[in-house]
């Protein structure tokens, strides 16, 4: 389980380290899985940040000690978030990729998408694909019963609902703009952050841009370099 030390760090560090993660919740009796595969970072003292606006009770969370849940409606739906070091400052869980409790636990897999399918399925009432659970942050919260009303301003418990550290790292990181920020809000910072490996499923893949290049609108983090380490 990821404690406070973990958060308590430059968010755009938390949000880079978080991709590999798995997010574990549990759910009337099964443990739901799911690895992070993209992030997204936000300070105080960008405009494309909620703790910009000012403290509220409503944002609470975001000022409060490292590792503190902060939970929002997004278009009406839960969205997760996590506070980092320095007030208002945190990472937003953006993508994930269902997972067994076990790697190469077959049978794990196989609740864990059975459970989340029938948490999340599609505006027609059909079947979720596996690949769509969690490529998106509403999306995601749906598929692991994460709530707002249940969570923003608490701590992870290890019973219940927490990040794990499986001890795996993607090799190589896409680093791009945000999402949803509108024109004149800092919307061309970037902090978010991509498993490369898994940049299929996340919310929107910056390398199927036709109009996007690389350095441009986006880099590549190779971790194997020390440079590339630090951000």
């Amino acid at each position: 389980m990821l404690e406070k030390p973990f958060f308590d760090r430059d968010a755009c560090l938390v949000a880079q380290q978080l991709l590999g993660k798995v997010i574990r919740r549990k759910y009337q009796g099964h443990w739901l899985s799911a690895r992070i595969i993209e992030t997204e970072a936000y300070y105080t003292e960008e405009k494309g940040s909620h703790a910009s606006l000012g403290f509220t009770e409503k944002r609470k969370a975001l000022f409060m000690p490292a590792g503190t849940i902060y939970m929002y409606y997004a278009r009406g739906k839960d969205s997760l978030n996590i506070s980092c070091r320095g007030e208002g400052n945190a990472v937003l869980i953006k993508a994930a990729y269902p997972c067994a409790d076990k790697p190469g636990d077959t049978n794990s897999l196989t609740t864990t998408t059975r459970v989340m399918q029938q948490l999340n399925p599609t505006v027609s009432a059909e079947i979720r694909p596996l690949e769509k659970l969690c490529s998106g942050q509403t999306l995601l919260c749906q598929s692991l019963d994460i709530k707002v009303k249940e969570w923003d301003q608490h701590q992870f418990e290890r019973n219940s609902f927490y990040i794990d550290d499986i001890g795996i790292s993607p090799e190589n990181i896409i680093q791009t703009t945000r999402l949803g920020i509108p024109e004149g809000r800092d919307e061309h910072l970037m902090y978010r952050f991509i498993d490369y490996d898994y940049v299929r499923f996340c919310t929107s893949n910056p390398l199927t841009r036709r109009d996007w290049k690389e350095n441009e609108h986006y880099r590549i983090l190779h971790l194997d370099s020390k440079k590339d380490r630090s951000i």
